[in-house]
């Protein structure tokens, strides 16, 4: 059964995506897939229950996808070509269907634990890729080669762990890292009161009160961190900046963070 923050988060991703009629149908059916539910539910289950993590699981995936649409269209406002539109083989709807796809699953590797988990979720994701681009993409090898690869790159990318290349990896990559509000520390922080190693994490995220993506003043797309404490900039520095810094997208972005009430530090 689907929270009702998973439904609502779904349905901005389809409100996102209304003017791309495949891409709509094919995250549709992403969305609609019981096995892929289950699998986001256990990754969850494992991150926060077995390990001690933030949430990683089905809202935290959408969140992302969330993310990834803004930063993706705001570039297309601008007239920013993504990897596969430089290169002459694919569509910015084809590069949007890729990143989506990426988002909601690239950390189903959490079902198995933490350490390699951009492989494993590559592993798991790989059946459920081939299955839906089959059914959107019935008769075009070529887009269903080139959007597997790239959501693969994305997926395997997203901890900055790993050397990638495309825009639209690196989007993913900076999307994942801006999913960082009170809300996805919530459960872990409530089940968990004896002190262990990693807390930093839990605190620092539980600090980040908002995460603001438009359209930039010097660079096509800002992000401005609003937090309630100082604790809050660890989750910046150590995590969204080490993000951003990896991206292949890194200079399509202005970076802002600060307390409520006090001036915001300019990263980028």
């Amino acid at each position: 059964m689907k929270s009702v923050k998973e439904i609502a988060t779904e349905n901005k991703i389809l409100e996102k995506l209304k003017n791309y009629t495949t891409c709509s149908e094919l995250v549709k059916r992403i969305l609609d897939d019981t096995e892929l539910q289950e699998m986001q539910d256990y990754a969850n289950n494992v991150s926060i229950k077995r390990l001690g993590y933030n949430d990683h699981g089905p809202v935290h995936m959408r969140q992302v996808a969330i993310n990834a649409i803004k930063m993706l269209t705001i570039l297309n406002e601008c007239g920013i070509k993504t990897s596969l539109e430089i290169e002459e083989v694919g569509t910015f709807e084809d590069s949007l269907c890729a990143v989506v796809t990426a988002c909601l699953m690239h950390d189903l590797g959490m079902m198995v634990g933490r350490q390699g988990h951009e492989e494993m979720s590559v592993m798991l994701a790989l059946p459920l890729i081939d299955k839906f681009l089959h059914v959107t993409f019935p008769d075009d090898i070529h887009k269903r080669v080139v959007i597997k690869s790239l959501a693969i790159e994305s997926i395997i990318g997203h901890m900055s762990t790993r050397k990638i290349h495309s825009i639209e990896a690196g989007i993913l990559l900076i999307a994942d890292g801006c999913d960082m509000t009170k809300g996805r520390a919530r459960i872990p922080l409530a089940m968990n009161h004896t002190p262990q190693v990693g807390d930093i994490h839990k605190y620092s995220a539980n600090a980040i009160t908002h995460v603001s993506i438009r359209r930039g003043e010097k660079r096509p797309i800002k992000i401005d961190v609003e937090m309630s404490s100082e604790v809050g900039f660890f989750q910046i520095e150590e995590v969204l900046f080490t993000k951003i810094n990896s991206s292949p997208a890194k200079q399509f972005f202005e970076l802002y963070a600060g307390v409520t009430g006090q001036e915001r530090k300019c990263y980028l």
